[in-house]
């Protein structure tokens, strides 16, 4: 084929594990790796899934390896942590067919709650992992891993972050290489993991990481880069282009592979310079182990471990303020905030109003924390405002949780929030679930999931019911209502939080941006009629704004005329009318 197109990190990803013959991809979305699937989607050579979480995406693709046939996983780092359970395991097991983990991490948390490191996890389960600096790499380095995977009898983890995920630069396509499935053989002492059996792998899992310890110095991913000796760095991943754009005549040790690392071409390299250089995002990884081969470098003392690395951030600390060619410009703040026409804003101004806390969950609802809704208070992972309602019953009792509900997503309840709801019926709690059922997984580009009735690929599938999992499950009182219903909601609140049944209320209206949403109605303001009491105005849409006189404005480009800012008018000052 050798054509060659311009792709962002993610789109090479998918085209990596195409041309691989990867025959089977499960992964659940998460900023910044949702679009490697999507993108996988489009290939009918590969079969293709959104999974209810991590856990169950490495499994499928555990099974698919130990079958004999080439898989893949993705999902962002902290997806990782559901899918280490595992992941651990899987180290033990090794392959059958290639298997491949894709995980992204988030530098700078443009879209996630910490900014752990993956190569941490790998180094502790023992898991080589590729990291690629740009789409070329990228697409490469993914079909170099399968090779890795079957050659060493190991599932490979290719780490990239937000920035090489959301970038763009050449790639060269080539053909899908159609790999024969391995024949599957039973073998309990490698794929049976009791304690036995994996006493033996565990020695394995040692050897294998030895030999790719002592192979990755003659690895070409693994390049070194001799020019000027005053100076060298030791870098990986998008890193690795900061630089080269700042230092092009600095000498460089570029690692594709960053665990385990080649420590015989680490200790050539750092002979050669005179002052070594680890320019590494996150955790010092490399650094402590370069460290303790008793190589002098220069790490994190210089470099932060919080945030995303740039460029100018390698001229700050290499020439001082006055080196930097271009300097940051202030610009003002966007506040994250919630759509117009959010259904989760109506669910929050009643929680608001009623003075009620939320433990909160991972999603857009996250942003029900800030002024002027500010009822999220909790928010660790997914599934945990559940979780957490019920241990501040068991730890306080039933009377401390009158002011609080959970509230979740439809796609989140359905990722591990249901498990820790079977937990609230098992343990006999009583407390009020909010599931906020927006028909989409919407915080990551509104994906399908188990309860749209579409799958990965638009599929029709069979939709999962929430009320009926609910009520399945053994929850005494499941209720149904319109989100954009405010009186309804309202009353179903104070009813629910007041009693000692444990309540889920099931809160639906469809995400405002969902595809093929349609907006007949917008809402309009009578400043004749409008006593500027402002009461409209707290509800934080982002529609409506306060002028100079008082009187309230509603920007009709934004409005989707959800008319919950009519609900919150006593005066008939607001109304609906057609576009």
């Amino acid at each position: 084929m050798n054509e060659t197109v311009i792709m962002l990190g993610n789109e090479a990803i998918a085209r990596g594990a195409y041309e691989a013959g990867v025959k089977v991809s499960s992964a659940y979305p998460g900023t910044p790796s949702t679009e490697i699937s999507e993108n996988l989607a489009k290939y009918d050579a590969v079969y293709t899934e959104w999974a209810p979480n991590e856990k169950v995406a490495l499994e499928v693709a555990i099974g698919a390896s130990i079958a004999g046939a080439r898989s893949l996983a993705c999902m962002k780092h902290v997806g990782l942590n559901v899918a280490s359970d595992p992941l651990y395991t899987f180290a033990y097991t090794g392959v059958g067919g290639g298997s491949v983990i894709v995980v992204a991490d988030d530098p700078g948390l443009a879209s996630s709650q910490n900014e752990q490191d993956t190569r941490m996890i790998a180094r502790s389960a023992h898991i080589p992992v590729l990291e690629p600096s740009d789409s070329k790499e990228a697409k490469e380095f993914v079909k170099l891993a399968y090779e890795i995977s079957e050659k060493y009898d190991t599932p490979v983890i290719l780490r990239t972050t937000t920035k090489l995920a959301h970038s763009q630069s050449a790639v060269t396509l080539c053909d899908r290489v159609e790999v024969a499935d391995k024949v599957y053989e039973r073998n309990v002492s490698k794929y049976v993991m009791m304690p036995a059996s994996a006493i033996g792998r565990h020695l394995v899992v040692e050897d294998r990481e030895n030999r790719l310890s002592e192979d990755a110095s003659a690895l070409a991913i693994n390049r070194v880069e001799m020019a000027d000796t005053k100076i060298g760095f030791i870098t990986s991943g998008i890193a690795y282009q900061y630089v080269k754009e700042v230092c092009p005549d600095a000498s460089v040790l570029k690692l594709g592979m960053v665990n385990p690392l080649p420590k015989k071409l680490i200790e050539e390299f750092a002979k050669k310079v005179d002052t070594l250089y680890i320019f590494e995002e996150l955790e010092p990884v490399i650094e402590e182990q370069v460290r303790a081969l008793g190589i002098s470098v220069k790490g994190k003392e210089c470099f932060t471990k919080q945030g995303e690395y740039s460029a100018n951030l390698l001229r700050r600390v290499l020439y001082g303020k006055d080196g930097a060619t271009f300097e940051r410009i202030d610009t003002p703040n966007r506040p994250p905030i919630l759509c117009p026409g959010c259904p989760h804003r109506s669910v929050f101004s009643v929680l608001n109003k009623l003075k009620i806390h939320a433990s909160g969950d991972i999603g857009c609802y996250t942003l029900g924390a800030v002024a002027p809704l500010g009822v999220i208070d909790t928010t660790v992972c997914m599934g945990a405002g559940i979780s957490m309602l019920h241990g501040m019953e068991k730890a306080m009792g039933k009377d401390y949780i009158k002011n609080w509900v959970a509230v979740i997503g439809d796609s989140t309840f359905l990722h591990t929030g249901v498990n820790s709801l079977i937990n609230l019926v098992y343990n006999k709690s009583t407390g009020t679930v909010i599931i906020l059922d927006n028909r989409t997984t919407g915080m990551t580009g509104h994906q399908e999931h188990a309860a749209t009735g579409k799958t990965l690929k638009g599929e029709d599938t069979y939709a999962i019911d929430l009320s009926v999992l609910c009520r399945s499950v053994g929850v005494p009182n499941v209720l149904v209502v319109d989100a954009f219903d405010v009186a309804t909601l309202e009353k179903t609140v104070k009813e629910s939080v007041s009693s000692d049944t444990l309540t889920v209320i099931i809160a639906k209206a469809p995400c405002a941006l969902l595809k093929g949403q349609k907006f007949p109605n917008v809402c309009v303001c009578d400043t004749e009629k409008c006593k500027k009491c402002g009461m409209c105005l707290k509800i934080g849409c982002p529609a409506l704004t306060k002028q100079a006189d008082g009187t309230v404005k509603i920007d009709e480009t934004m409005c989707n005329g959800c008319g919950l800012c009519m609900s919150y008018c006593k005066f008939g000052a607001i109304s609906k009318v057609g576009r």
